[in-house]
């Protein structure tokens, strides 16, 4: 195929124009990746009587993870989203007989927070260090003429208050950045309040509002943070 042909797709492959010799790049950089655990506990009331948990799906979610130059110490807060499905009773009691019970699928998302502070003690590359911003002020002298009451070939001599003078250097530093990489979860829920029918219902059936829930995290995350490289190449062959 040349290289103005199309494929039978209607695609061409196209050859990127790439730079040979040494050269600077600036790209993101690994400073570690870390496994971490947190553990979480909070009561969940629903809105509506529940007959039973059908499945719960969750999903990890972060807020922050920072990293705290010129320290080592990496900053995470977030939330476990839950997205519980569940069987609620029919609002007419009356449908549940000593042998059934009517219910209606439906679905409650609650959001567990948590948050943790751990140190990176092994970094797999070390962060540039934040540059200080500096603020330097000068001044001029003068002299002036001394008021009556001062020896007449006296001056005062000074600097000048109707001025104000400065030199200032501010840095644009690169801050770390984080990547979530994988999760596992491991829960257990119990309900708290769980009654039977007020009415006939199946032998064991009963209704619960509010469940305990104690959850493990763990979870793997990716520090990073652009700095300058240098890369060489000698040819842009494929």
């Amino acid at each position: 195929m040349s290289e103005f042909e199309y494929d039978k797709h209607g695609c061409k492959p196209h050859r990127p124009n790439i730079c040979i010799g040494k050269m600077v790049a600036k790209v993101p950089v690994v400073l570690a990746q870390l496994d971490l655990n947190v553990d979480m506990d909070a009561d969940i009331t629903f809105p509506e009587p529940v007959l039973e948990i059908k499945d719960i799906k969750k999903r990890v979610k972060l807020i922050q993870c920072r990293l705290l130059l010129p320290s080592n110490k990496l900053f995470i807060e977030g939330f476990v989203r839950k997205n519980i499905q569940y069987a609620s009773p029919s609002p007419e009691i009356q449908e549940s007989t000593s042998t059934t019970v009517s219910s209606d699928l439906h679905s409650h998302t609650v959001d567990i927070p948590f948050k943790l502070v751990t140190e990176i003690k092994d970094y797999l590359t070390h962060p540039v260090q934040p540059r200080i911003n500096k603020r330097e002020e000068f001044d001029f002298f003068i002299s002036e003429a001394l008021p009556s009451g001062f020896p007449q070939k006296d001056e005062l001599l000074t600097s000048d208050l109707s001025q104000f003078h400065q030199e200032s250097e501010q840095y644009y530093n690169e801050l770390p950045y984080c990547e979530l990489v994988s999760s596992r979860i491991v829960e257990w829920d119990e309900a708290l309040d769980r009654e039977g029918f007020p009415t006939d219902a199946p032998l064991g059936e009963g209704m619960f509002t509010t469940i305990k829930e104690k959850m493990v995290l763990d979870f793997t995350i990716r520090v990073l943070q652009n700095q300058q490289l240098r890369v060489s190449s000698t040819t842009n062959d494929d």
